[in-house]
């Protein structure tokens, strides 16, 4: 630094204003400066500003599953998010759902010196001993933590009912349930909200069927579902088992949806491009995740952390995979 400031002709506490963008120098002035530092390959000390000012200008994303097209999506827009304010992500990935090893993630975060974390607790434990550490500012996305944490999540419940409303608009007796995995935050919330619809509306509730959440589960449970000749409107939990489930469907010789309603949960991509488009539940992933980083900026700034839950809005939309039951 005092290189720079012989150099351009300024006091050291100029180069550093310039350097932290700071007001209250002119702007022939900082470009002097800038052009003596380009000059002498000047470059801040991340470390030295961090300790000065007792930010590191980074977040710790810890997440155990990086491959699900919701958990991905989040992540992206996670990263976006940050990096629009001048911030780095950290990751990190427990190998197990136990508390051991996500004790272990947030130590890591703790040697790396992060400003907070973002929790993505998308599925219930796999060890009793499972405790989220206290860390001072934090975030969880997709959990039933709101009463003690600051928690993100979509409104599962409230999107499934209007899913399954509209297949019972249609005149299905009833819906049979594609359920995701048991362990699912999400799944569990699905299926609770797919079974209070029914129960509320007088019509019968077929046990669910359970999925892992991928084309292939689909495809196998629908051995299942489609043998009961009362199944004509199926609410799968996600787009991908949807998937699974309509092939099944057209090689069992049930069209879609002449014979068989068909509803998916996500409106990923693919599902507007298939031969039949997918009447889906529209969740905003990226808005997860922009919500997440403004809520944790929030802790950061102001130190306090409010429990809660934000809960974003979802909404059906309707394609060509549901009609009337038929004749």
């Amino acid at each position: 630094m005092a290189d720079v400031a012989a150099a351009a002709g300024v006091s050291a506490q100029t180069v550093s204003r310039v350097s932290n963008d700071y007001p209250g120098v002119t702007e022939a002035t900082r470009e002097r400066v800038r052009t003596a530092m380009k000059d002498l390959g000047y470059r801040p000390n991340a470390a030295a500003r961090a300790l000065k000012r007792g930010s590191f200008h980074s977040i710790g994303v810890v997440m155990f599953d990086i491959v699900s097209t919701g958990n991905f999506s989040i992540l992206a827009a996670v990263n976006d998010a940050v990096s629009e304010i001048g911030y780095t992500t950290a990751l990190f990935t427990p190998r197990s759902r136990t508390g051991a090893s996500l004790a272990g993630a947030f130590k890591r975060l703790d040697e790396l010196s992060v400003d907070g974390a973002i929790l993505m607790l998308e599925a219930s434990p796999e060890a009793p001993d499972f405790v989220v550490p206290d860390y001072d500012s934090l975030v969880i996305v997709d959990s039933t933590l709101a009463n003690t944490h600051a928690v993100v999540d979509t409104d599962q419940y409230g999107a499934t009912r209007e899913a399954v409303g509209h297949l019972l608009a249609l005149g299905h007796r009833t819906v049979h349930h594609l359920a995701g995995p048991a362990v699912s935050y999400s799944a569990v919330r699905r299926a609770r909200a797919w079974r209070r619809t029914l129960v509320q509306a007088g019509r019968r509730v077929a046990e669910p069927v359970y999925g892992d959440w991928t084309a292939a589960s689909g495809y196998a449970a629908a051995r299942t579902l489609l043998r009961d000749q009362d199944c004509t409107a199926v609410f799968c939990a996600n787009d991908e088992m949807a998937v699974g489930l309509m092939r099944a469907a057209a090689e069992f010789g049930l069209r879609v949806p002449d014979d068989i309603s068909v509803v998916g949960f996500d409106d990923i991509p693919l599902a507007a491009q298939l031969p039949v488009p997918l009447t889906t539940v529209h969740q905003d992933f990226a808005s997860v995740g922009r919500t997440a980083v403004d809520r944790l900026m929030r802790i950061i700034r102001t130190g306090e952390t409010v429990p809660g839950a934000d809960l974003l809005p979802a909404h059906l939309v309707t394609r060509a995979s549901t009609a009337a039951p038929p004749h």
